[in-house]
């Protein structure tokens, strides 16, 4: 095999690159999430990253931007297992806002029902469950 094999780690990638795994991570994961209606006991890693990786074969610029090479190499995938990690809990110790919980709030009152949530994105889709029940409770 002639040229030279050049490995990316990804430290190696560009800002922009990098950004869009992080995102890629993030828009999977919330989707993820909300196919499981945020039960942490249905939550498995491995059908996670299937998901992710289906996304991002599909539909993230960034991912043909990778060599090959770089894409089936070894460190580079412990470096994205990291990075999936890193997101993840980034993403799962964020609060929710102050007017996610007011919002949600004022919804249990009008459904006369509670519901948990522990970061900002779930509060996000428990505001969108309990508006969707509202609307269904006002047709009915």
């Amino acid at each position: 095999m002639g040229g030279t094999f050049t490995r990316m780690a990804f430290k190696d990638l560009s800002q922009g690159i990098k950004i869009s795994i992080s995102r890629s991570i993030t828009t999977s994961f919330e989707s993820y999430m909300n196919g499981i209606n945020w039960n942490e006991d249905k939550f498995n890693m491995q059908n996670f990253v299937a998901e992710w990786r289906e996304y991002i074969i599909n539909h993230a610029s960034w991912y043909n931007q990778i060599s090959e090479e770089t894409k089936a190499d070894p460190v580079f995938h412990e470096e994205l297992a990291v990075k999936i990690n890193e997101v993840i809990n980034k993403i799962l110790s964020e609060k929710p806002t102050k007017a996610q919980m007011d919002e949600i709030n004022e919804l249990q009152e009008q459904l006369e029902k509670d519901y948990d949530y522990s970061c900002k994105l779930e509060a996000k889709y428990v505001i969108e469950v309990m508006k969707e029940q509202l609307k269904k409770k006002r047709s009915s």
